[in-house]
């Protein structure tokens, strides 16, 4: 895990540059964990601290990229009751390992499964977020509530 420092000034001179280098950095690089604080000093700023992976993916490797929905995505009647059905899974199973919700599935993984339809366990490693823990704790399941919608 690497760790970085960026600063976001609030003066009208730097926001925009520092929220792009801001921006640039979160779309390069897999965010683990973050801290923020306001800092007050001759000019005030935001100062963020970003516990990171770089992601290793090629800019043309489209193959190796993960499927993922964007939130605002229409879902047909079939993949509502997909997705219905794997939020019922997920509230039950996180009410049972006494986890957040998602600690086991993010809305946006759920919607991705709810449309791409993985048929075997192997083919939610093409879902983003997904990777091989997961996979092993969740995936058969998964595959069921699939099969069975």
């Amino acid at each position: 895990m690497k760790v970085k420092v960026l600063k976001v000034r609030l003066s009208d001179e730097f926001i925009t540059h520092d929220q792009s280098v801001l921006d640039r950095f979160l779309k390069e690089n897999n965010v683990l964990k973050f801290e923020s604080a306001f800092v007050k000093d001759e000019e005030s700023y935001w100062s963020v601290i970003l516990y990171y992976e770089e992601l290793k993916m090629a800019v043309n490797d489209a193959r190796n990229q993960k499927y993922s929905v964007e939130m605002g995505e229409k879902l047909n009647s079939d993949e509502i009751k997909i997705l219905d059905s794997l939020k019922l899974w997920r509230t039950e199973k996180a009410k049972n390992q006494n986890l957040p919700v998602y600690f086991i599935a993010t809305n946006k993984e759920l919607l991705s499964i709810a449309k791409y339809k993985p048929a075997k366990k192997e083919e939610l490693l093409e879902i983003k977020g997904f990777g091989k823990h997961k996979i092993e704790n969740y995936g058969e399941e998964i595959i069921e509530i699939l099969e069975s919608v």
